[in-house]
């Protein structure tokens, strides 16, 4: 395998910039994922990786060695697009070893290959199928399969699983996974799902208006966002925001006081992120709380394992994970109390992070 250097990266389309002044270490072996809204320019910069589009500033280095001249054949990658690309007319084996055809290998080296990535695959009793024949999740594991054959340096993969229903992609998810213990592998994954972000990464890297807002491990995203955007955009359910100022006590806002120790003047124009988990409607002994905070009930949703209990306060609106077995039903009026320990401070101009 290999890493995947990226410094400076910048791409437009015409007067359009995509991607501005990106850098970004890759390392050998890693599962790295690109996350962030559509349009955020992470489809664009893992082509350029691949080659399929150039940047008009910066370097691509795979392995040490800078690509930014050689074509998709010489870098050494296998990429999986999200619409599968099989050819129709191709039986399985013939779309897993098409490229392996295409170099002239042997053919005893191109069936064995073939045989080795089927059984991880688990598509040894398809390989004579059509596309055609097959369901979303096993095309997508014949596109994958044809990717493990080349034996490349990095796998790129473009937002592979979007076609795919609820159930099959979270299937999917675990095989790929599987996959990547298996092997070992390099891989560069794209997604705008931040749920597959979060239970596929080693590393997330949030891309925002074509720029790089925050790298890290998926529990320090979530702990330690670095922006309000970061903070917005991991998590599931979403953070609640709040905007405020800060007075010698803590943040004032909303019709709420929350005590906190910022190290900022008072005056200053905050925003209070507050994670659903960290809204409780039961006071719990080993939690540091706020004092409570009255909230009328909206809507509730029965999660199964959890209701999410849309709130307002005055003129904000709060969402709680509370436990399934919490009655409340719209018009109530409840208390609920902060989770001290798990608040998020942003500064309201620049939306970075002050706590």
């Amino acid at each position: 395998m290999a890493s995947v250097d990226l410094r400076g990266i910048s791409k437009s389309f015409g007067e359009h910039g995509i991607l501005h002044d990106v850098s970004l270490d890759i390392r050998d072996g890693e599962f790295l994922v690109l996350v962030g809204p559509s349009g955020c320019g992470k489809s664009t910069l893992l082509r350029i990786v691949a080659g399929l589009e150039e940047c008009a500033q910066g370097e691509v280095a795979i392995d040490g060695k800078v690509v930014n001249t050689l074509p998709p054949r010489s870098r050494e990658i296998a990429m999986v697009f999200q619409d599968y690309a099989l050819y129709p007319h191709m039986t399985v084996e013939e779309n897993m070893s098409f490229g392996l055809r295409l170099r002239r290998l042997p053919k005893a080296e191109i069936g064995a290959r073939v045989q080795e990535a089927a059984a991880v695959l688990q598509l040894g009793k398809l390989l004579s199928r059509m596309p055609r024949q097959l369901s979303g999740g096993q095309r997508q594991r014949v596109a994958i399969g044809r990717a493990i054959v080349r034996k490349p340096k990095v796998f790129l993969f473009d937002e592979p699983l979007s076609n795919l229903d609820a159930k099959l992609r979270e299937d999917m998810r675990v095989e790929i996974a599987k996959l990547h213990q298996k092997l070992k592998a390099t891989i560069v994954y794209v997604t705008h799902d931040q749920v597959e972000a979060m239970t596929l990464a080693a590393r997330i890297a949030v891309i925002h208006q074509g720029r790089i807002q925050q790298v890290g491990t998926p529990a320090e995203l979530f702990e330690r966002p670095a922006n309000k955007f970061v903070a917005g955009f991991i998590g599931s359910p979403t953070m609640n925001f709040i905007e405020g100022v800060l007075d010698s006590a803590g943040f004032n806002g909303g019709g709420m006081h929350v005590p906190l120790k910022a190290g900022q003047a008072p005056g200053t124009r905050v925003v209070l992120g507050v994670r659903p988990e960290a809204v409780l409607v039961e006071q719990g002994s080993s939690k540091n709380l706020s004092a409570s905070i009255q909230a009328q009930v909206e809507v509730s949703e029965l999660l199964g394992h959890r209701k999410n209990l849309y709130l307002s306060v005055e003129s904000n609106r709060l969402l709680a994970a509370a436990p399934a077995r919490f009655e409340a039903k719209p018009g109530d009026s409840i208390p609920v109390w902060f989770d001290l320990d798990s608040l998020h401070l942003f500064d309201k101009s620049s939306e970075q992070r002050i706590r």
